[in-house]
């Protein structure tokens, strides 16, 4: 159950590095808002709080 629970925990926070880093192509690519600021502040925000739950799941799963 932890390694399965670790190995959610690093998915997740990939996947919460991607959401930071490209927030503006998946916009674009996914989204048609007319204000593509919002957006990308609201990907950003959402990949923000998926890595610190993935950070404290992989911490409190090795300790």
């Amino acid at each position: 159950m932890k390694l399965f629970l670790l190995f959610i925990g690093v998915c997740s926070g990939v996947f919460g590095v991607k959401f930071v880093f490209d927030a503006r192509p998946i916009v674009k690519k996914y989204f048609s808002m007319g204000d593509k600021n919002e957006g990308v502040l609201a990907i950003k925000i959402f990949g923000f709080f998926l890595l610190i739950i993935s950070g404290l799941l992989v911490y409190y799963n090795l300790y």
